[in-house]
């Protein structure tokens, strides 16, 4: 996922995800968005097992 912070306005800020965009008010929202969803894509995730019925 390409992420990007673009300024698009003297108070508007965008971060893009791939064709989506998220706006916020200021830069800080901003980076602080970038780094909370970067960490959660970096995270590990687990699938959970399957479980197999027993025959019968």
């Amino acid at each position: 996922m390409k992420i990007l912070i673009k300024e698009l306005a003297k108070s508007q800020w965008q971060v893009r995800l791939d064709n989506h965009a998220v706006n916020f008010r200021s830069e800080a929202e901003a980076r602080a968005f970038t780094s909370t969803l970067e960490a959660r894509l970096q995270a590990p995730h687990y699938l959970p097992q399957r479980q197999q019925r027993a025959a019968g």
